[in-house]
């Protein structure tokens, strides 16, 4: 398979509810869909996950309780992927990009952004969305105590890749 150079990479990340999305979406509606396309990191993941375990792929991409039950297990297998092919799912979710913009909307590891980085050096542009816990909680997102933090979450939250975006 021959691989595509776009001219521009846009690699977003956030919290929960910030606003990636919305914004993405944006971009795209004003560029349109010949010049963009929305890539999202999780959707191989699951696919890929999903067709490996015999589990309802479609489910997978919501945000019900089906996804929950299999979510840590998802993560942890996701790592074991991504420690022996950084860029499995990266060169999954390109797979069809032939848009001259790329908009990948959910960066959350590090190993991602640095697969990019490096890949496509020149083309790839960093974008962090920021909103405050209060817009959160008016879009639907809610701090529960006690809820497992995965490392997935902590990453794209706190960690290696807020700072690699500075």
């Amino acid at each position: 398979m021959e691989k595509t150079t776009p001219k521009l990479i846009l690699l977003f990340s956030g919290k929960r509810k910030s606003g990636k999305d919305y914004v993405t979406h944006l971009i795209q509606k004003r560029l349109g869909p010949d010049a963009c396309c929305i890539l999202r990191l999780s959707a191989p993941l699951k696919l890929q996950y999903a067709q490996e375990n015999g589990l309802d792929y479609k489910q997978l991409l919501g945000s019900g309780q089906y996804k929950e039950r299999y979510r840590a297990d998802m993560i942890a297998w996701g790592e074991l992927r991504r420690k022996s092919d950084p860029g499995f799912f990266c060169r999954l979710v390109l797979m069809g990009a032939t848009q001259p913009i790329w908009i990948v909307s959910d960066i959350r590891r590090l190993s991602d952004l640095q697969w990019f980085r490096m890949e496509y050096p020149t083309q790839s542009r960093s974008v962090r969305v920021e909103a405050s816990d209060q817009t959160r909680k008016e879009r639907g997102w809610e701090f529960t105590p006690g809820w497992p933090v995965f490392p997935s979450d902590e990453e794209r939250d706190t960690g290696n890749v807020s700072k690699a975006l500075a």
